[in-house]
């Protein structure tokens, strides 16, 4: 006669299977934030660097740099990606020789990666994030 064999997993096997998925996840879900923050943050530099682009073009146009409202009335909008993470703005200096300064505040989680810049100068702040 044939004995029934139970087939299944003891609680005990089940608790260290958990515990080790449990362990797994505590230390790849930072790693996981932080390229998040590190994609958000490389849309966002993209972002300005077509800003950047623009401003150049619309120099040579009307020798003088766009605001946000000049850049969006020409047909710019900020990529909903970015949009999402970031609220930008556009400092147009009116000194001697013309500048501009481009500002994108982080917002929501991307708040911890900080605030990013980049000036008519090719300055890009902070230089530890570009």
């Amino acid at each position: 006669m044939e004995r029934n064999k139970r087939r299944g997993f003891t609680l005990i096997e089940l608790m260290i299977t958990v515990a080790i998925v449990a362990i797994l996840a505590a230390i790849a879900y930072p790693s996981y934030q932080q390229y998040v923050l590190r994609g958000n943050r490389g849309a966002a530099q993209g972002a300005m660097m077509e800003i950047a682009s623009r401003q150049q073009q619309f120099l040579l146009a009307n020798r003088a740099y766009a605001d946000e409202t000049e850049l969006e009335n020409s047909g710019y909008a900020l990529p909903s990606e970015v949009a999402d993470h970031y609220d930008y703005k556009v400092v147009v200096g009116i000194d001697t020789l013309p500048s501009f300064t481009i500002t994108f505040t982080a917002k929501g989680a991307q708040e911890d990666d900080g605030d990013l810049s980049l000036n008519s100068e090719g300055v890009r702040t902070p230089p530890d994030k570009w």
